[in-house]
């Protein structure tokens, strides 16, 4: 598992939950001047997640405020950005003469050596505001501080684009550290600053400026990410996947060049987790296993037979058996039966 520590103030007497989101808060990125309406019995909770260099953090919050003073960069200036993903509330940030309103599902970079001012308002349809949070030191980006510098603090779209597969990475680094080793967690930094720069390179129109393995590690998580949305889909074969991205079929087999499987055989084995995984859920006992097959894409039964077979030893239906009985003598909730969604270091 990823080093993760998980803080909620509710644990805490109300005279101190204030003091301690704030120490908290200063560990996730650097001390800011914090205040809030609520400082008297704050409610906060937070998970961070430690990749080594880079940190990741899921905030929950009552409303508040934070200043990035003079003062305090001049005590200590930790050079480091931090991406911001609003995911509950509303956000505003003001900076560099500019004033901007960040909204949910939108991003927000922020720089730890500028003054800035932030306030994070929850709203009607949430009783706390939340953010989704990434700090990556400024020499691992390899783009310019001066080109940076107009970008931040504007905001910047989370859910289109580099944007929704960064915000998707983060979620899913930080809702389920568990599906990961903390030997991963140096690779996972670099595809996750690879990723971040490639976000902010294509808001800068700068992409063709980044290092050539930055920009082959985000087309291949731009890939992996399109075979995992179309798996259901049959005519979803290397050259469909090439087509996509505007890429020949032999830039594609490149880009898999130092991966563990070719492109067809990623498609085929997360196939076929998605059929063991719905042949496994009892939810879904009454749909034939052909049918199962054909939802991920097995549109020829003797095939998808075969091919189970000789991922997993058994028939598909032979499998739904053996589930079933290993249900009656150790219950578990179906969603314990459900694979990992796909990401780079899985294999």
């Amino acid at each position: 598992m990823l080093p993760t520590e998980t803080v909620d103030t509710a644990c805490l007497p109300p005279a101190d939950r204030w003091p301690y989101w704030l120490e908290v808060t200063g560990r996730a990125a650097a001390p800011i001047m914090m205040s809030s309406e609520h400082a008297a019995d704050f409610r906060g909770s937070a998970r961070l997640v430690d990749l080594g260099g880079v940190s990741l953090t899921r905030f929950r919050y009552q409303s508040l405020a934070g200043r990035r003073t003079p003062k305090l960069i001049r005590q200590a200036d930790p050079g480091i950005y931090q991406l911001a993903l609003t995911v509950a509330g509303s956000s505003g940030i003001s900076a560099r003469r500019r004033h901007t309103a960040v909204g949910r599902d939108a991003f927000t970079l922020l720089d730890y050596g500028r003054p800035y001012e932030i306030v994070h308002t929850a709203d009607g349809a949430c009783p706390e505001a939340g953010a989704l949070t990434v700090v990556i030191p400024k020499a691992m980006l390899p783009i310019p501080a001066a080109k940076l510098d107009r970008i931040t603090a504007s905001r910047l779209s989370g859910s289109e684009g580099m944007g929704a597969l960064v915000a998707q990475h983060l979620d899913r680094l930080v809702r389920h550290p568990e599906q990961f080793t903390a030997a991963e967690a140096p690779r996972l930094a670099g595809i996750t600053v690879d990723l971040v720069a490639a976000m902010l390179a294509g808001h800068l129109d700068a992409e063709d400026t980044l290092p050539v393995d930055v920009r082959q590690q985000a087309m291949l998580t731009r890939v992996l990410a399109f075979i995992d949305r179309h798996l259901g889909d049959a005519t979803l074969t290397p050259q469909a996947v090439a087509d996509a991205h505007h890429i020949s079929v032999r830039t594609l087999h490149r880009l898999f060049a130092d991966e563990p499987e070719t492109v067809a055989q990623l498609i085929r084995r997360r196939r076929l987790e998605r059929c063991r995984r719905d042949l496994a859920d009892p939810r879904l006992r009454g749909r034939a296993v052909q049918a199962v097959g054909w939802r991920w894409g097995f549109t020829d039964k003797a095939h998808f037979s075969r091919a189970f077979r000789t991922a997993y030893g058994m028939s598909p239906q032979s499998y739904r058996e053996a589930e079933a009985l290993a249900r009656t003598v150790n219950p578990v909730s179906p969603g314990d039966n459900n694979p990992p969604a796909y990401w780079p270091l899985t294999g």
